[in-house]
């Protein structure tokens, strides 16, 4: 049944895809022919519909050739042990750092003079810039190598 609120060509439409898909009613098939032949365009459309349906479902996906296979893992492998070596660096570069930083904090950590807060914030901090420096540096890296415009003489 027709919604009040649903433009009949909205409905025809709904009804189309629905049939297209062989998931209408009896009652909703007969209300498809009815909007159909009371215009003209909706049955162009359908028939068109119809035949685009009937293109797409005899359509065969090509398989590309064997060589195009063996580049696409051999990239899939790159890409793969690229991302793990650059996790591993940072990881390994963020402890090495922070180790340094940490053992040059040290004596600011022996100071029985300075409140403890203040010695957590100078840690945070340096614990913050190292990661900071090493994030910047590893996507100025990537973007070095993936830059389109790297070879564009202004």
């Amino acid at each position: 049944m027709t919604s009040p609120h649903v433009h009949p060509d909205e409905r025809a439409r709904q009804l189309m895809m629905g049939a297209l898909d062989n998931e209408l009613s009896r009652q909703e098939q007969a209300e498809l022919s009815q909007l159909l032949a009371g215009d003209a365009v909706l049955e162009t459309e359908w028939t068109q519909l119809q035949r685009v349906k009937e293109v797409t479902q005899g359509m065969a996906l090509q398989q590309p050739p064997h060589e195009v296979w063996d580049g696409y893992w051999t990239g899939v492998y790159r890409r793969l042990e690229r991302g793990i070596g650059w996790i591993l660096l940072s990881l390994g570069a963020v402890i090495v750092i922070s180790w340094g930083a940490w053992e040059g904090v040290q004596e600011l950590l022996r100071d029985v003079e300075t409140p403890t807060m203040v010695k957590i914030g100078i840690l945070a901090v340096i614990v913050g810039v190292v990661v900071l420096f090493i994030s910047v540096v590893r996507e100025k890296l990537i973007v070095r190598q993936n830059d389109p415009y790297k070879d564009v003489i202004r």
